[in-house]
């Protein structure tokens, strides 16, 4: 999905005659392709809805089918072996095309962005979330094992890959409640500094926000830069966490069952013109018995599947409002 910049910003080059947009990418994890209300999801998803009824929804993307391959190629434009993450972000020892981690000789769209480095940059490029592609981060690592690998040659971070603010997690997944590799640009923050009520999601979302509202006070010229922001979320990756109050409003919406779920966002798609009326709803996955046969464990599939809308819905809460004008925002999920 995305929305496009309006055309009532001040004025640019030739090449840019509403001004160079400032462009938000919004990548989620895992997040399945009827997941959003205005793909025919019961996951109430307001402020997505409210931006896809003013830009434009494909109906067909393609991505790498994983994680970590399908960020190599998002933040690159190349195909993941050609970025050096072929599988996942371990080195399987069969040349750089499976290395694990970003290719030096392969520039992200931040550093494309920021313009040669010899020059004023173009763009102000900022990161907020999962990062993934810097090879493995274990999720039991000490903070002061993540502080001394960061960097090398074989851990490249954001900002060694265009990006001149980072706040996020360099590995693959973990607890929302205390993220393992939790860094702010090149220091790692400590767990045991993090509050109580310290959530993920709500925390990449925040510095995301801050980031806008700084900019958009500042009056150099340094800072009247257009911006690029990768806003990298982690949900609805595993684990399921999910504040309590979000997973109450989903508790009784489950119940029903997958097969009746599946059933109800076939004929929404169908209803939004997404698909076409002719299309059947596909079959279901094998190891997923039907419903009605799941007796014994039917009370916490049920639980499962609010915490993940709760986890879909917080991670979508995105604010349409903005002091910044001409945004180019775009929705994208890695893996479906």
């Amino acid at each position: 999905m995305e929305t496009p910049p309006s055309t009532d910003a001040a004025a640019g080059g030739e090449r840019f005659p509403g001004g160079r947009p400032n462009i938000i990418l919004i990548l989620a994890d895992d997040l399945g392709f009827s997941d959003v209300g205005c793909f025919g999801s019961e996951i109430d998803t307001p402020n997505i809805d409210s931006l896809a009824k003013d830009g434009v929804r494909f109906t067909q993307m393609y991505n790498c089918a994983r994680c970590c391959p399908s960020r190599a190629s998002l933040l690159t434009g190349m195909y993941p072996h050609q970025a050096g993450i072929g599988h996942m972000v371990y080195d399987a020892n069969v040349g750089p095309a499976y290395q694990g981690y970003l290719r030096k000789d392969v520039q992200t769209i931040a550093e494309l962005l920021k313009g040669p480095p010899c020059e004023h940059s173009i763009y102000e490029t900022a990161m907020f979330g999962k990062w993934h592609v810097g090879s493995e981060y274990p999720p039991d690592a000490s903070d002061l094992w993540v502080q001394q690998t960061m960097g090398d040659e074989k851990h490249p971070t954001p900002g060694q890959k265009g990006f001149d603010h980072f706040y996020g997690t360099l590995g693959g997944g973990g607890s929302y409640y205390q993220p393992p590799s939790l860094v702010l640009n090149n220091r790692v923050i400590a767990k045991d500094l993090l509050s109580k009520d310290y959530y993920y999601t709500d925390a990449i979302n925040d510095e995301a926000c801050k980031f806008l509202k700084a900019k958009s006070t500042r009056s150099t010229r340094e800072d009247e830069r257009p911006f690029f922001i990768y806003l990298s979320h982690v949900a609805p990756h595993w684990p399921l966490h999910a504040p309590q109050d979000e997973i109450d409003k989903y508790e009784e919406r489950y119940s029903c069952g997958w097969d009746e779920v599946r059933k109800q966002r076939h004929a929404r798609l169908i209803e939004q013109k997404i698909i076409p009326s002719g299309w059947t709803c596909s079959p279901r996955d094998e190891f997923s018995p039907p419903w009605e046969d799941e007796s014994v464990n039917r009370q916490w599939e049920a639980k499962r599947m609010a915490v993940y809308a709760a986890q879909v819905r917080r991670g979508t809460n995105v604010n349409k409002s903005s002091e910044q004008k001409n945004i180019y925002l775009i929705l994208h999920s890695n893996s479906t």
